[in-house]
């Protein structure tokens, strides 16, 4: 069987492809994908024609190369950077909403913020009373910073 795959190089162009893309599901980052597509496209090309060993190789090498330089960075965005596009909604669900105040606090202190029914670390530049409604402006982490509703 193995001399059948190595004997017809679209095969064996193949199976490099798709065992090059398995080891990408398992293996971190995002960089052996492109030598797996490489090699689909070097078993194109034998399909296709009957190029030398040296042209496969060279072919292989040309096609995986550009591949990651041109679309690495499209795909990642595209299907791995969604985690800030989420962190941008979180932010959202708080900025510009209203709060309670909890404690007195300032700029030189923090306090607590009742929102959505969790009382929040919070910050402001202005004073803030207990029982005060704020609105929120931004969030980092745990910790809210508010300044006073007009």
């Amino acid at each position: 069987m193995l001399d059948y795959i190595i004997s017809k190089p679209e095969l064996f162009w193949f199976f490099i492809g798709l065992v090059l893309l398995l080891l990408e599901l398992v293996l971190p980052g995002f960089f052996i994908f492109f030598f797996g597509l490489g090699a689909w496209i070097t078993a194109l090309v034998c399909l296709i024609g009957e190029p030398s060993v040296n042209l496969q190789i060279i072919i292989f090498a040309i096609t995986s190369v550009l591949s990651l330089v041109a679309l690495r960075k499209i795909i990642q965005k595209k299907f791995f950077d969604s985690k800030g596009d989420e962190s941008e909604k979180i932010e959202d669900e708080f900025t510009g909403n209203e709060g309670i105040a909890l404690t007195d606090f300032g700029s030189d202190t923090d306090g607590k913020v009742e929102f959505k029914g969790t009382a929040w670390k919070a910050d402001s530049k202005s004073d803030i009373k207990e029982g005060q409604t704020v609105i929120i402006t931004h969030k980092e982490n745990f910790k809210l910073t508010v300044k006073p509703k007009k």
